[in-house]
């Protein structure tokens, strides 16, 4: 039976894979070549992040990464009425910010794996981590303003505005660390910040850089935002729950690390003899700054405790709810059904993905 919006029916033909490698195989050799510009040994160090080379300098076939960020780039092109070539970019800037994210991140926190394979800093150490990172956000900027034209240097003010919430989230992110309680909407606002504001940006950059004006632009990231979230809750989720062998993190990677996400704070504000003994436990473990000595079993338990205060629940609706206000944003765009289909389809694969 047909649904109400035709956009549903052909999102539900829309091959997710293939979007996705459009967006890979269209941005990466520029992605490359901006990398390529980087000094000795930052460019190798780079490369290895990026899965093109092992840490031996070897070419390799490595996990990149999902690419999300570079489809929704290409499809911001086409909803604006341009080629998806439009789009590559700003799909090639938004994934030198994400990947200088991602290096400080790793750093921060500690992770010492990403996408199966040991972190730079881990391999390279953290001054090369930090360097590169630094290096791959000038250079975000750099491919943008060279093309020298007047949308550019509207698509550079969007990106450098996304970059700094997303700073604000990760800081924001570290300061919640160590606090005994934190609200959701602070965990929402973070969230938001770190990974709903480059995500708005992805899916705006390339229509303004195909000459969309700042309405259409404005109303593509409304989309982008709360795709955001969505996608973040569940990353909370596979942050606890996750398979290792698919998400490439530790077991209750989110509780090693202390995070105060979604899960952990939608159950300390739910109440309850498990959201009363969870709170007990963060707040002796706020006094301490050693979780080197917990066992598996700890983790499982505290992990038990979030689900059973309703934090993994709560987190599953708020993706959904999520997932429904950016489906809901579309429609203030008049773009082609296809895109539109396009644009839904990748909203679903984000709030049912495994990694």
């Amino acid at each position: 039976m047909p649904s109400a919006n035709p956009a549903d029916d052909i999102a539900a033909g829309v091959d997710i894979a293939a979007l996705l490698e459009r967006g890979r195989a269209m941005s990466t050799p520029e992605l490359r070549a901006a990398v390529d510009r980087l000094a000795s040994p930052m460019n190798t160090v780079a490369a290895y992040h990026f899965g093109w080379i092992d840490a031996e300098g070897r070419p390799a076939d490595g996990d990149g990464g999902k690419a999300v960020r570079p489809a929704l780039a290409l499809l911001s092109a086409e909803a604006a009425g341009a080629g998806p070539e439009t789009g590559v970019p700003g799909a090639v800037a938004v994934e030198l910010v994400h990947n200088f994210s991602l290096l400080h991140d790793d750093l921060m926190d500690g992770d010492e794996q990403r996408r199966h394979r040991d972190t730079v800093w881990k391999v390279h150490g953290p001054a090369q981590a930090i360097l590169v990172g630094d290096a791959l956000f000038a250079l975000a900027n750099e491919v943008l303003l060279e093309l020298g034209t007047v949308e550019a240097g509207r698509a550079t003010r969007r990106l450098t505005a996304a970059t700094r919430k997303l700073i604000d989230g990760q800081a924001q992110d570290i300061s919640y660390e160590y606090r005994e309680r934190v609200t959701v909407e602070e965990c929402l606002e973070m969230e938001g910040n770190k990974t709903g504001a480059l995500l708005a940006c992805a899916v705006s950059i390339g229509a303004v850089l195909g000459g969309a004006d700042d309405r259409t632009a404005d109303t593509l990231e409304a989309y982008g935002y709360h795709l955001g979230l969505a996608f973040q809750a569940v990353d909370d989720l596979l942050g606890i729950w996750g398979d290792p062998e698919a998400t490439g993190k530790q077991t209750w990677s989110d509780l090693r690390q202390r995070k105060k996400s979604l899960p952990v704070v939608a159950a300390l504000a739910a109440g309850g003899p498990a959201s009363t003994r969870l709170a007990s436990l963060l707040a002796a473990d706020a006094k301490s700054h050693d979780l080197d000595a917990f066992s598996e079993e700890e983790f499982a338990m505290r992990a038990a405790l979030i689900e059973e205060a309703g934090g993994r629940e709560w987190t599953s609706q708020e993706a959904r709810r999520q997932h429904a206000i950016a489906l809901d944003a579309l429609d203030g765009v008049d773009m082609p059904e296809l895109v539109r289909a396009q644009l839904t389809a990748l909203a679903d694969f984000v709030v049912v993905r495994k990694r």
